[in-house]
């Protein structure tokens, strides 16, 4: 369904209720109320989420340049049980470096209140507390901008623009060593590298994991090459040696690959431009021209560098023969799909460990570990899908994990995993299939590497790397299984109209220049779910028909636009011209939406892209 939306409609704003509190306001408790009379953005959001750290990183720009009008609000809604802990919130506001209020929303209550239906979602309210737009996903910030721009000359013109401070109040900084690390190296010489990841460095520490021989890195969150205090990451993770002894750093959010070298701390760029791919990027080619997304981690497989690219839901592979990057495995759909490399489906991966014939992957929000042969194939070990998630040990088929980002390759042939947000280290052995319990009550580990009898864990929460002995026996842990919080949307049995919802932002058009500008995918897990109405299309509303048989499941359904400026010569924000004319702009999301099946349902489900449901 798509519209140009000359008007606007105006629909009165829930208030803003979260359990969790609010954070980065000095303690203080705000209302819609207190707000009333600047422009407000609601970003529905979840730190798990690599989709909504790309939102936060698209909003810096327009909180700054409009500070004195628009008040971002983060409203944090879980995903994991994990993220509705509020000392959890109160780590990931400062992990990701949020500059602007965060409400705390542990039982989604403004989620249902505002019928959110996926992370992120954006949604604006004017200055008299009307919701007047709704975006859903990544690459709508420049829309935003263009109502912003409207709203402050409206309600300027109207008196009802308030303008001043916002009510950001920044916390007290920390005095650690380490500042929620992301990863770490065992480097030849003994010593550890570890990506220091809110403090935008790399950290080289002694053999004893603690004393600090240098930082590399100006420590400002920034995009550049040079000497140990010139050079300049974004919340770097990933870390592997190359063969000639310098290290390859995945810089998550500068979407690049550097190298550092050792002797001399000297930074240089080996792949990305630092623009994030959106879909229509080239694939592969020259590995300083091709466009990477969010690259959490790295490792040397096979002869080149494999990547977790989070931010696509892929693996990409770099030559460093030929300096050239490629996509290596994954559709950029997000789900558990197994299956030769071109056809899998992953879900931010996030941790990488190679084997001699295996590279293993923690693949984070399926809460699933997963491995790559030599041939490309992918095949998962631990984990079902999307929506399952805990802490259960046993047979690998019916064991559970919480959101793990890494993996570490252990000299028996099993591996250890970084289950990140159970707080735990786990061990899947291939030879008998069972899932162990390696260590509890560490704070999210992120990474693990092993020195010797011991392995030495990256405890991201507590900023420290922490050494342990490989246990002989594994611990004891109760088993608790859970699935997302998230309420099942209730549908009739047989037709359901999908309705997804776009309308091209003020001063754009759809862009048909090469084709169709709309693409429409749906699937069901289980797969039974629909009788009709799976596979890819170019239209945004489609007929689905729901098998009366399956009581409840999950439509995955992701969508695509493509606008641009009806004016030549406008902006390039998001250009997928280089620049040119006009601009053009990509809106795309990924919804999974819980349904049960049951008589007296809705017959219509309508998911906003972006704009307003007025149905």
């Amino acid at each position: 369904m798509t519209d140009s939306a000359p008007r606007r409609a105006r629909v009165r704003a829930p208030e803003l209720i979260g359990k969790g509190g609010w954070l980065n306001t000095g303690d203080k408790q705000y209302t819609l109320a207190d707000l009333r009379g600047r422009i407000v953005v609601l970003d529905f959001w979840t730190f798990c989420c690599v989709n909504c750290l790309h939102v936060l990183d698209e909003l810096r720009e327009l909180e700054e340049k409009h500070r004195d009008t628009v008040v971002v609000v983060g409203v944090h809604s879980p995903k994991f049980v994990h993220e509705a802990e509020h000392r959890a919130v109160v780590d990931a506001v400062e992990r990701y470096g949020v500059e602007h209020p965060v409400l705390d929303d542990p039982e989604l209550a403004t989620w249902k209140q505002y019928a959110v239906r996926a992370w992120p979602t954006l949604v604006v309210v004017d200055p008299e507390g009307y919701v007047v737009a709704q975006h859903a996903g990544e690459g709508h910030v420049h829309a935003i901008e263009r109502l912003v721009e409207e709203l402050e000359a409206e309600h300027g013109a109207k008196g009802t623009l308030r303008r001043g401070d916002g009510p950001y109040v920044p916390p007290e900084p920390e005095p650690t060593t380490l500042r929620f690390p992301g990863k770490a190296l065992l480097l030849p010489s003994g010593r550890f590298l570890v990506s220091d990841t809110t403090r935008h460095q790399l950290v080289e520490l002694a053999e004893d994991a603690e004393t600090v021989v240098r930082r590399i890195g100006s420590g400002a969150r920034g995009f550049a090459d040079g000497g140990p205090g010139q050079a300049c990451f974004s919340e770097p993770q990933g870390l592997a040696l190359l063969a000639d002894g310098s290290v390859v750093v995945a810089d998550t959010v500068n979407h690049a690959l550097r190298r550092l070298d050792l002797a001399s701390g000297e930074v240089s760029t080996l792949a990305g431009t630092g623009r994030q791919w959106w879909q229509g990027s080239a694939t592969s080619g020259p590995a300083r021209e091709v466009d990477l997304s969010s690259p959490w981690d790295v490792a040397f497989f096979a002869g080149k560098v494999w990547i977790a690219m989070a931010g696509v839901h892929q693996l990409w592979a770099y030559d460093p023969a030929g300096g050239t990057v490629a996509v290596a495995a994954g559709t950029t759909n997000e789900g558990l799909v197994d299956g030769p490399g071109p056809e899998a489906w992953f879900a931010q991966p996030s941790g990488l460990a190679a084997t001699d014939d295996r590279l293993w992957l923690a693949d984070s929000e399926t809460s699933a570990l997963r491995w790559v042969d030599l041939d490309g194939h992918v095949h998962t070990a631990v984990g079902t899908g999307l929506f399952d998630f805990g802490h259960r040990d046993g047979a690998a088929g019916q064991a559970l994990l919480q959101h793990p980002l890494g993996v570490t390759a252990l000299p028996d042939g099993s591996v250890a995993v970084a289950d990140t947000y159970n707080h735990a280290l786990r061990r899947f052995d291939p030879a008998t299939g069972e899932v162990t319990t390696l260590a509890t009550d560490l704070r999210e580990p992120s990474d693990a590497v092993l020195v010797g009898e011991d392995i030495v864990v990256v405890e991201s929460a507590r900023h420290r790397l922490t050494r342990l002995r490989l246990p002989e026996e594994a611990v004891r842990v109760e088993s608790v299984a859970h699935r997302t919080q998230r309420a099942a949307t209730e549908v009739a049995p047989g037709g359901l109209r999908l309705d997804v919802i776009f309308q091209a932002p003020a001063g754009q058009k759809l862009d048909t220049r090469y084709g169709p500008s709309t693409r429409l995918l749906v699937s069901s897990t289980p797969p039974e779910l629909l009788l009709k109405g799976e596979g890819a299309d170019t239209d945004l509303c489609r007929d689905l028909e729901l098998n009366p048989a399956v009581a409840e499941g999950v439509l995955h359904v992701s969508a695509m636009a493509a606008s641009c400026d009806d004016n030549p010569a406008g902006g390039t924000s998001r250009s997928k011209t280089g620049g040119g004319y006009p601009a053009c702009h990509v809106h795309q999301q990924d919804w999974g939406v819980p349904v049960r099946v049951t008589e007296g349902g809705a017959d219509r489900l309508p998911l906003v892209l972006a704009g307003m449901d007025e149905q």
